[in-house]
């Protein structure tokens, strides 16, 4: 099946890579790519706010933005999904092109702008939801939102009934002064609005907020003093990055977030620090260059209780899911560990 895989995704890269994705997602919904079901073994379930996973290996927001392939990526062997990012309205996000491959360095530059169906369209598909995975949905605001610590609370509000969590994403730098929602007093005052507003709801959604991996020292800190002031759930280190550092494909310099290999070494550090700096308080999820079982037991053993992937696929395809999470279990039986729960934070020494 890698084979015929392979030979799937050769073809696709033919394409421009925007739409190649949307053939990738029909290719899901027709069954024609790797559906291995259920991967987990006893070292491998593990519990992150409350959320009980089969596996710790994610899908990260961005793939499936309008929650149109929840079905086959519930049997894809990921032990929980994220899909978005969702917006209070419609919009067409950035003008194309704006994603671009980066083959040579197996990274990606996007420049979307929460281009989405809105929190209507997106909160239908979730009602109908597979009932026996764990799916969260990445909150956005409307680009000519005027209040978009509104916007969040706003889809969260909408879609609550049908996630298991969801994510307050102030870090995409595709969407114009966003990234200023991450200051110590901006960030506060969003986390408790869109808190109280969970709160209201009669539901508890776990909240997580995602982060940017450029983020200084000191931006580090306001943001794990926040997460713990405000009872935040879990933080998700980290977002894309603006830094191109040791690129060498030929659409390096365009604008956007970059994902990617390039990012794995930049993003694990800001977890590395991150899980000093909340002690174990708040759960971390880590995003960012995972390729591989290694680079997934990387990112536990600096401090994350659960990791996610989205440009990886790209080039590896949806049998490298369950190459990952086997390959995972191996390397914790291998270090005597009888769970993901013991491997937290046990190397985040070597990345600080």
């Amino acid at each position: 099946m890698r084979i015929a895989e392979r030979a799937g995704l050769a073809l696709l890269h033919r394409f421009d890579p925007e739409r190649a994705h949307g053939m990738a997602l029909m290719a899901l919904r027709a069954g024609l790519v790797p559906q291995p079901g259920l991967v987990t073994s006893p070292r491998l379930a593990t519990e992150v706010a409350g959320l009980s996973l089969v596996n710790p290996l994610g899908l990260a927001a961005g793939f499936d933005k309008n929650a149109e392939a929840l079905s086959p990526l519930s049997r894809a062997g990921f032990g929980f999904l994220e899909v978005g990012a969702a917006t209070p309205r419609p919009q067409d996000g950035n003008p194309r092109p704006r994603l671009f491959r980066l083959s040579a360095d197996r990274a990606a530059i996007n420049r979307f702008g929460f281009n989405n169906e809105g929190a209507e369209a997106i909160a239908a598909r979730l009602e109908r939801r597979p009932r026996d995975a764990v799916i969260g949905l990445n909150l956005g605001a409307n680009k000519d939102s005027a209040d978009r610590a509104a916007d969040f609370a706003e889809v969260l509000a909408r879609c609550a009934p049908h996630v298991d969590f969801a994510t307050v994403n102030v870090s995409s730098p595709n969407t114009e002064r966003l990234r200023d929602l991450q200051g110590r007093d901006a960030l506060a005052a969003l986390l408790a609005s869109v808190i109280a507003r969970r709160d209201g709801l009669g539901r508890r959604v776990p909240v997580f907020v995602k982060i940017a991996p450029d983020l200084d020292l000191a931006g580090l800190e306001d943001v794990a003093a926040v997460a713990r002031e405000t009872g935040v759930d879990g933080i998700v280190a980290t977002n894309t990055t603006l830094s191109r550092e040791g690129l060498s494909g030929p659409h390096a310099g365009e604008a956007g977030g970059l994902s990617g290999r390039p990012l794995f070494d930049r993003a694990t550090r800001v977890l590395a620090r991150l899980s000093v700096l909340t002690d174990g308080a708040v759960p971390l999820i880590g995003v960012g260059g995972v390729a591989s079982a290694e680079d997934a037991y990387a990112k536990i053993r600096a401090g994350a209780s659960a990791v996610q992937l989205y440009t990886a696929l790209i080039y590896e395809g949806m049998g490298l899911v369950p190459e990952i999470v086997r390959g995972l279990d191996a390397l914790l039986a291998r270090d005597g560990f009888q769970t993901v729960a013991e491997a937290v934070g046990t190397g985040r020494d070597d990345w600080l």
